[in-house]
C-alpha cells in the first residue's frame, strides 16, 4: 500500500484533481492487492452525507446516502458517470478507477439522524454507485450506516449488483425488526458474455441470484431491478423469458424492468464501447436516442409488458404489504457542531 497526503502545495500539477481536493488535505491511496490493481482511492471527510433528491427528479424518494464516488463496477452505461465531471475527473477509465471514499459517512449520518429537524424520511442507497462495490470490503462504511439508521428506526432501502451485502445481513435482519427495509438487486439479463462486456467489474448474474436467494432464505424480501434492458443485445424475447425465469427461481418477490436509458457522460462511454464491440448497432441506437437519453415511450412499454407477462407466468407476485413496527428513540437535546472548515463539501 502507498498513499500521500495532498495539500495545497502538492496539487498545483494536478489539473485534475483540482475540484476534488478542495479541501486543506485529501488523502489518496493505492493498494498492492490484485483485486485494486490500477484503482486510485481519494478518502475525504465530506460535510453532509444525506442528499436531498430534486423535486423534478423521476425517483419515489427524497432522500439518498451515497458513501462513494465513482465505481469499479466498471458498467459501461452507468449513469453516474456524469458526476465525475463535476470533480473533474474522467467520467470513462476515470470513474472506474478514481473512487472517492467518504470516510466519515457512518458519524455523520448517526448525527444528522440525531437532529431534531430530521423527521426519519425513506433514505434510499446504492442509486447513484454501488454501496457494495468492492471498495467495502476494505473500508467497511456500510455497518456504521446500516448501524446508525437501524439505531433510529429509520427506513431505508438499499439497491446493489454487489454480493458483499451477505456480510451485513445480520443488520437487515435487526432492522427489518424495527423499522420497513427495502432491498433490490440489479440483474438486467443474464447472457454471461454481455456480462464480461457491459459490467467487468460486478460480479456475474447468477452470483447477485444467488444473493436474492440468500437473502429471501433469511427472511430478508427482496426484488429485482431488471435494468438495464439493453436494446438489440438483450431485449430478444427468449433473452428476456431466461432472465425472468432466473429471476423467480431464485425467489426475488417482484421484478421491475427498466430500459437503458443514456444520460450525457454514460453516453458517449457506451457509444465508444458499442462502436469497438457492436458497430453495427450504432446507427439503430442513434434513431433509437435521438431524442434525448430515453428509450421511446412506445419501447419502454413494450419492455414492461413482456416482463410483467413473464413474471404473471412463473409465479412472481408483488412483495407483501405489511408494515413492520417502529421504535421512535429520542433525539438528544442538542444537536452536534459543524465538521471544521478544512472538511470537503461532497455530495
Amino acid at each position: 500500500m502507498r498513499w500521500e497526503n495532498l495539500t495545497a502545495e502538492t496539487r498545483h500539477d494536478r489539473p485534475a484533481d483540482a475540484a476534488l481536493f478542495g479541501a486543506d488535505t485529501v488523502t489518496t491511496r493505492t493498494f498492492d492487492t490484485p483485486e485494486f490493481a490500477g484503482i486510485t482511492f481519494h478518502e475525504i471527510h465530506a460535510r453532509s452525507i444525506l442528499n436531498r433528491v430534486p423535486g423534478a427528479s423521476r425517483m419515489p424518494f427524497e432522500w439518498t446516502v451515497n458513501p462513494y464516488r465513482g465505481c469499479t463496477h466498471a458498467c459501461v452505461y452507468c449513469f453516474a458517470r456524469r458526476t465525475h465531471s463535476y470533480l473533474d475527473l474522467d467520467t470513462g477509465i476515470g470513474f472506474d478507477t478514481q473512487i472517492v471514499v467518504k470516510v466519515n459517512a457512518p458519524e455523520l449520518l448517526r448525527r444528522r439522524l440525531a437532529s431534531p429537524r430530521w423527521h426519519g424520511e425513506h433514505v434510499a442507497m446504492g442509486t447513484n454507485v454501488d454501496c457494495y462495490q468492492r471498495a467495502e470490503g476494505r473500508y467497511r462504511l456500510m455497518p456504521g450506516i446500516l448501524s446508525a439508521l437501524r439505531d433510529r428506526a429509520n427506513p431505508f432501502s438499499v439497491l446493489t449488483k454487489g454480493t458483499l451485502i451477505l456480510r451485513d445481513l445480520d443488520l437487515l435482519r435487526q432492522s427489518a425488526e424495527v423499522t420497513e427495509v427495502g432491498v433490490s438487486v440489479s440483474v438486467g439479463f443474464t447472457d454471461p458474455e454481455l456480462w464480461r462486456t457491459v459490467e467487468p467489474g460486478a460480479p456475474a448474474p447468477q452470483r447477485r441470484l444467488d444473493v436474492v436467494r440468500t437473502l429471501t432464505d433469511h427472511g430478508i424480501e427482496c426484488g429485482v431491478l431488471m435494468a438495464p434492458v439493453i436494446p438489440f443485445l438483450g431485449d430478444e424475447p427468449a433473452q428476456l423469458r431466461a432472465t425472468v425465469r432466473a429471476i423467480a427461481v431464485a425467489g426475488a418477490t417482484s421484478v421491475t424492468p427498466l430500459a437503458l436509458h443514456l444520460r450525457p457522460g454514460a453516453r458517449e462511454w457506451f457509444m465508444a464501447w458499442l462502436g469497438q464491440h457492436h458497430p453495427a448497432l450504432v446507427r439503430r441506437y442513434e434513431r433509437l436516442y435521438a431524442d434525448g437519453a430515453y428509450a421511446p415511450k412506445w419501447y419502454q412499454r413494450r419492455i414492461t409488458r413482456q416482463v410483467h407477462e413473464l413474471a404473471a407466468e412463473f409465479g412472481m407476485g408483488p412483495a407483501r404489504g405489511e408494515t413492520p413496527r417502529r421504535i421512535r428513540r429520542p433525539a438528544p437535546a442538542e444537536e452536534p457542531a459543524a465538521p471544521g472548515p478544512t472538511q470537503l463539501t461532497l455530495l
